[in-house]
């Protein structure tokens, strides 16, 4: 069985492989449900960071790396129009 300190090691390993960071284009068509929701994962798995319960890989990432995933859920947002809704329902959760 792995540690979390082996998990932690074989992550940094493959975020390490040469071409890791070379630019791909990939043509996603989602629905905007799925563009929502995968906004809200993200957000919602940034914002654990640094908590005793996030995931081990986030721990390791570096923070322009969380950053761009994070622009890129909001560009997604933006293409398919769903800027204002997200904002809405984020104050609506914010109520609670």
């Amino acid at each position: 069985m792995f540690t979390t300190n082996d998990v932690a090691k074989v992550y940094d390993t493959i975020l390490s492989i040469p071409g890791m960071n070379e630019v791909v284009k990939i043509d996603l068509r989602i629905s905007r449900k799925n563009v929502l929701l995968l906004n809200q994962v993200i957000e919602r798995g940034l914002s654990v960071q640094g908590d005793d319960t996030s995931p081990i890989l986030l721990g390791n990432v570096p923070e322009e790396s969380l950053q761009e995933l994070k622009n890129l859920s909001e560009e997604y947002l933006q293409k398919a129009g769903l800027i204002e809704l997200s904002e809405k329902l984020k104050a609506l959760g914010k109520e609670k």
